[in-house]
């Protein structure tokens, strides 16, 4: 497996070796010792799954509030997304930051996205199918957001994002500078 700086710190891809020959191919896509050596020592406890039918559906952004602040360990299953992650990390030098990914099915990469920053995605192919590893198990209560279109944080979105395909729950989200301090850097998550 290969790992790859992003622009935002303990944010990496990740992608898998594969072996392949005339029948296709064999990848392992996740190995915990190799993870934890690797990238971070975390445990994962669940794994989520989406299907996002259109082009252009945005999810996000989201996290979850401490004492469930989740870290995700996010790849595509069928299709392609634009993944992203924003640090808010209050006092990390990159608070308010973006890095973003392409993960597609056929390349097989991954985006770790640690607790302490947002997670979103937006569709670029009809019947994306996206699986996450989380690090903390669902909590509604600390289920937060931010608006994925902020100003402030100005993520340059593929032109194919559709305001129109987003969820209740995202049309509503706050900014960025109405979110109270979920998290500080240098504090552990």
């Amino acid at each position: 497996m290969k790992v790859a700086a992003t622009d935002l710190d303990k944010v990496v891809g990740i992608t898998p070796a594969k072996h392949a020959d005339p029948r296709g191919y064999f990848s392992e896509t996740f190995r915990d010792d190799w993870f934890k050596a690797n990238v971070a020592d975390v445990t994962f406890v669940q794994e989520n799954q989406s299907l996002s039918r259109n082009i252009g559906v945005v999810r996000g952004l989201h996290f979850q509030a401490q004492p469930y602040a989740q870290g995700k360990l996010v790849r595509c299953l069928a299709g392609a997304i634009f993944d992203v992650a924003v640090d808010i990390r209050k006092g990390s030098p990159s608070f308010g930051q973006w890095a973003a990914v392409t993960l597609t099915a056929e390349e097989g990469n991954q985006l770790w996205v640690p607790p302490g920053f947002l997670h979103g995605f937006c569709t670029l192919l009809p019947d994306c199918l996206v699986s996450y590893k989380v690090t903390a198990y669902y909590n509604k209560e600390a289920d937060k957001g931010v608006r994925w279109d902020d100003p402030a944080i100005g993520i340059t979105w593929p032109d194919v994002a559709d305001a129109t395909l987003l969820s209740p729950k995202d049309t509503t989200q706050p900014l960025l500078s109405e979110l109270p301090d979920y998290f500080h850097f240098g504090v552990g998550a």
